[in-house]
């Protein structure tokens, strides 16, 4: 059976993005620190302090949500939840450099280690440059979930700022997803959480990682459970090396996500 993908809703997108909180306060660089859950395929840090993780919790209530159909396809995993899409560079680049991802990710450092610059161009699969501008924000309310499935990579043209102000035309590709959960348990959200199975093929049907255990994930039963922290970014890597995954039924409260790529210079 060929692999279930993410289901692309044909919703419209707006033309004009929203006016976004500020990101601000950023949380302390210190407390921020890019660790494995599986090597080399699932990674998290510390992002949004809760303060501000609690203000786009309030904000993205306001947008416009619609609901994705429980629409069963062949080749397409079933979801039920709530969704927001806009293409929005201004608001991607800010998510890239404001919140310090942008320096966790160029820095190498890794589960206390140094990588070199080869092996993190090997990790990434390319030079990271940015974030998908195609922002998008999920809420699973109670009974809401998403299926397995796998995550497709993306081909897209990038602008790049260059030190004089201008900008640079530059063609990218998407090799992780990235994940910013908004809820957790401390907001009265229960369930939700993102499910892994290495021993299942990747997409490509290339290699199984090697766990690390760091506090935040079960491995039971060839599954990696990440489970859902106020403020949390979850990056996997996606496309023919993307595991198969799956969103758990949410069973209380809400779960509120935004969702982007990390983006690499083709």
């Amino acid at each position: 059976m060929p692999p279930k993908k993410a289901f692309r809703t044909k919703s419209s997108t707006p033309t004009t993005p929203p006016t976004w909180p500020p990101l601000h306060p950023r949380l302390a660089s210190e407390k921020q620190r890019l660790t494995s859950l599986l090597s080399s395929q699932i990674i998290t840090t510390p992002l949004f302090p809760i303060p501000l993780a609690a203000t786009y919790r309030s904000f993205l209530a306001s947008l416009p949500l619609t609901v994705v159909p429980q629409t069963r396809k062949k080749d397409h995993a079933l979801r039920l939840n709530d969704r927001f899409s806009v293409q929005d560079p201004a608001f991607a680049a800010q998510l890239w450099s404001s919140t310090g991802l942008s320096d966790l990710v160029t820095s190498g450092l890794i589960d206390g280690e140094n990588l070199s610059e080869a092996d993190r161009t090997k990790l990434w699969g390319g030079e990271p440059i940015g974030l998908n501008p195609n922002i998008r924000v999920y809420r699973y309310r109670e009974g809401h979930y998403f299926e397995k499935h796998y995550d497709e990579e993306n081909l897209l043209p990038f602008e790049l700022d260059k030190a004089d102000g201008s900008k640079e035309k530059v063609q990218g590709r998407t090799t992780w997803t990235l994940l910013i959960y908004l809820s957790g348990p401390a907001t009265g959200c229960e369930g939700g959480e993102t499910v892994f199975y290495p021993e299942d093929e990747s997409m490509g049907g290339f290699g199984k990682g090697s766990a690390k255990g760091n506090g935040i994930e079960e491995m039971m039963k060839n599954k990696v459970v990440a489970s859902m922290e106020v403020g949390m970014a979850l990056l996997h890597k996606h496309g023919r090396d993307c595991l198969l995954h799956e969103g758990r039924q949410v069973k209380n409260g809400e779960k509120w996500v935004i969702r982007s790529d990390l983006v690499v210079k083709r």
